[in-house]
Parts: C-alpha cells; structure tokens; sequence
C-alpha cells in the first residue's frame, strides 16, 4: 500500500477529537467529520470542544460537517459507539474513495446481529478493508500527549503495519496485527467485566477481591476469545490483558465508574450520567454469544443480571462468591 498522507477521522466525541490530534501529530493531513453544523462550525474557530476539555485542536485538522470532505481520506477512523457504527459506516462508504481502509474503534458487539466490529464495516461498507484499533487508552491522556501503546488489527497483515506506521508518534505507539478478531473480542469483553470490578469497588470489598476479579475477569475473556477464533497471545496483550487492567483499575473508565454508581445504588440510567459505557450495551450480546458457544462467563453473567434488573448489586455478588470451589483454570 503506498503511503497514507490523508486520513479522515468520524465523530468528534472525546476520542474522535484525541485521534484526530494523534493523526496530526504522525504528519497526516486529517479531516473531521461529525454531526452538528453549529458545534462544529464553533470547533473549527476556537479548536476546543467541552467533550474534551483542556485540550486544543491540532492546526493540521480540518473540521467539517459535510461527509463529502472526506472524498480525498485514504483511511478513515471510526470513532463512534458500537451501536451507531454500522449506519456511519455505510455513509463512509458512499464518501470515501474505494479502497479505503475503515479503521474500528469502538469496543463493542451490534445487538441484534452479534456482529463483532470489524464484522460490522464489512458488511456495511464492501470494498473498504476493516480494520480495529484498542488497547488501554483514554481520550484524555492520549489527548495530553501521555505515553500510550495499542494495537491496531487486520486481516490484511501489510495494511495493518501501514495503517500502524501512519498513526503511530513518539508518544502514540501502535502494534500491528493479523489477529483482529482477538483484538475486538478484548476490548468488547473487557469493558463487561470493568463494570464487574466498578461494582466491587463501590461496595468497598476491598483491592484483594478487585485483583480476583480481574483475574477470573481475564479467564472468562480468554475462554470467549480461544471460542470465537482469537490467538492466546493477542489475548494476553496491549488490547486483551492490557485494556482489561486499566479499566477495571481506574476512575477515568466509564465502565468501572458505570459499576461504582450501580453499587452506590444508582439505577443504569443515573449510573451512565448522560455518558456511554459500552459495556452495558454489549453485556447482553456477548452472554448471547457466550452461550451459544457453550462458554462460562459468570461474572459478565451477573453484570448482565444487574443490569435486566435481575438481581441487585450485593446478590450478584453473593452469588458469585457462593459458586462451589473447583480447580483453577
């Protein structure tokens, strides 16, 4: 592939703001689109937005809210939720040239169709390669410039590494991989798991039982991933292991401060705060998934239970440490 010197970047949310800075600091020229003439047309004048506070806008970013001016793009990054991938990427598809690369980085799974990202832009966007981005990363310090390494997958091993190269800076370090599969599978199932570890820390069970979790969190990602195709070792990586450890370790997650209000007795709709969690929408279609594969995920179980309304934090909870004892693996 030759070099990638335009890339597009959909959504200007939080992360679609600090990728777009991220892609401006490798020397792309970058061009975001997202909805909103009026708030974007403020964003092009001022450079800052309130959804990512402190934090200016590269001068090599262009913002538009017109998707025709991403006709030039060689690859698009598409960064917006899980559930609204599937209709912007078909917009994408009718802007952008053939060819060009459809980068996910959502960390989800499509209720309703179980479809994995990657799956997602390929059924909604023929003729433009798929490709997935994640690893332990939060808007707010890859925005700031702060150390961050993740790992950017397609099935196409020469895309990835140039997709890779094209949005990689000294503080922004990609890896590239074949296995997307595995690298979409950590990042849907490890947000699940981090509302798990929200809940634990909110009933104050103490950092003991939130190392546990995490390590019961990661068997229960692992038997998912091995189920549906992903390699070990992308699993116990930057967007496996990695993702799974910040998220379920630190405040600035929406998932794990989604889990602490739901154990301090807020409802789901107060707990997410007029924020998206994405793990309370993919809880339900990674259980679906689980069981129709015959994979024991019981601590996704139980935040899934919470959350239909079910059961309350503190009897998910019991119920978990109630489960009889059996050998570890």
């Amino acid at each position: 592939m030759s070099e990638i010197s335009t890339i597009g970047v959909a959504g200007a949310g939080a992360w679609g703001l600090a990728l777009a800075n991220v892609a401006a600091a490798a020397g792309r020229r970058v061009i975001l689109w997202g909805r909103g003439a009026d708030e974007l047309g403020d964003l092009a004048q001022t450079r800052q937005s309130a959804r990512l506070p402190g934090v200016r806008l590269a001068p090599n970013v262009a913002v538009s809210a017109d998707i025709a001016a991403l006709a030039s793009c060689e690859a698009a990054l598409v960064a917006v939720p899980a559930q609204a991938s599937r209709l912007v990427a078909e917009q994408l598809a009718r802007a952008l040239p053939r060819g060009a690369a459809l980068i996910a980085c959502a960390k989800g799974i499509e209720r309703g169709s179980d479809l994995f990202m990657t799956q997602v832009l390929a059924e909604s966007a023929p003729g433009h390669p798929a490709a997935i981005l994640s690893g332990p990363s939060f808007a707010a310090d890859v925005a700031a410039g702060l150390p961050t390494a993740v790992t950017l997958a397609c099935e196409d091993e020469a895309l990835a590494r140039a997709l890779a190269l094209a949005l990689s800076s000294s503080s922004f370090r990609l890896y590239h991989s074949s296995d997307a599969r595995g690298v979409e599978i950590g990042g849907a199932a490890k947000n699940v798991l981090a509302i798990a570890c929200g809940i634990a820390f909110g009933l104050g069970l103490g950092p003991s039982a939130g190392a546990a979790l995490i390590a019961r969190g990661f068997a229960e990602l692992s038997r998912f991933g091995v189920a549906f195709g992903a390699r070990p070792q992308t699993l116990m990586g930057l967007s496996g292991l990695g993702d799974l450890v910040l998220t379920c370790t630190s405040p600035q997650s929406r998932n794990f401060a989604f889990g602490v209000a739901l154990a301090r007795g807020a409802s789901a709709a107060e707990a997410a705060a007029g924020k998206l969690a994405e793990g309370a929408t993919t809880a339900g279609a990674l259980l679906e998934m689980a069981r129709a594969r015959g994979v024991e995920m019981p601590i996704a179980a139980s935040v899934e239970a919470v959350l239909a309304g079910e059961q309350d934090v503190r009897a998910a909870v019991g119920a978990l440490l109630a489960r009889p004892l059996r050998a570890e693996g």
